[in-house]
């Protein structure tokens, strides 16, 4: 049985937030999809490589993973139970690939096993950085890779940013009818989603867990929320507490989102770091 450390996030990702994730992993997946190529040409994955996917989700990165590693292996691990579901349904016949529930932290992976450790957007999450980076640190090879991408600081004038918080903000202001989210869960979520959005801070917490040669390389890409502003809007409110959201509340919102709509779907640009390094020894 895998030890958890870091209770909090075990139990946000194990109740509504990580069921939403599961239940529409195609589109959180199609939303992140637009940093991937920054990622695995960060990583280098190689034909024969063995790959630890941390913070897996529902398997998206760790099947491309495999497709590239063809003669290797790829190892995915997430604390969300809903996610691995998702991801070994999902992945079913896929020979080299598996999947482990733990909590990375502290998760008992076999010393220097892999080649390369990847993570998109998985690694902010943790309760203790440092201990949870020489841990995966311990599972590459001497000279092993890490490359994963985390959040930069949103801008004051950032499109996806000063978008979602005008809809947080009608969406807030529409009724009474419309629950706030919780705010331990929110606020916990919210502020493990910045922990690593300076740079100085991830190099420090890289070299205390004895990673060298790190690089943070700021990417932007767009993000799609959905085909249309109304199938966003309802994707959107789908993430919070159910509740019959006002029709004009809706319109307003669908409103914000008119000018993003593309061929494409609706896209907001927003901002990540690209973040490698290597183990030393």
């Amino acid at each position: 049985m895998s030890t958890i450390v870091n209770t909090g996030q075990a139990d946000a990702w194990n109740g509504p937030v990580g069921q939403h994730w599961a239940d529409h992993h195609e589109r959180y997946d199609g939303m992140l999809a637009s940093f991937d190529e920054a990622l695995f040409a960060a990583a280098g994955i190689g034909e024969r490589d063995r790959v630890l996917d941390v913070g897996c989700g529902s398997g998206s990165t760790t099947r491309r993973a495999a497709r590239l590693a063809a003669r290797g292996h790829v190892v995915g691990v997430d604390i969300s139970e809903p996610m691995l579901a998702r991801a070994r349904s999902v992945s079913a016949g896929i020979k080299n690939v598996s999947y482990e529930w733990g909590d990375a932290q502290v998760h008992p992976f076999p010393a220097g096993r892999h080649d390369v450790a990847i993570s998109r957007g998985g690694v902010m999450f943790f309760a203790d950085h440092t201990a949870a980076f020489a841990n995966i640190g311990r599972s590459l090879r001497p000279g092993g890779r890490l490359a994963f991408v985390c959040p930069r600081p949103a801008a004051p004038d950032g499109e996806e940013g000063r978008v979602l918080g005008l809809l947080a903000s009608l969406l807030t202001a529409s009724s009474p009818r419309v629950p706030a989210p919780q705010p331990s869960t929110k606020a916990d979520l919210a502020t493990a989603m910045a922990s690593l959005a300076d740079p100085d801070r991830t190099r420090k917490v890289l070299e205390q867990a004895a990673f060298g040669s790190v690089a943070v390389t700021p990417v932007d890409a767009p993000t799609c929320w959905g085909r249309d502003a109304g199938d966003a809007v309802d994707f959107y409110v789908s993430r919070g507490p159910r509740a019959e959201v006002p029709e004009e509340t809706l319109d307003a919102m669908r409103a914000a989102l008119r000018p993003y709509e593309t061929d494409r779907g609706v896209l907001l640009s927003a901002g990540v770091w690209v973040v490698t390094a290597r183990r030393d020894g």
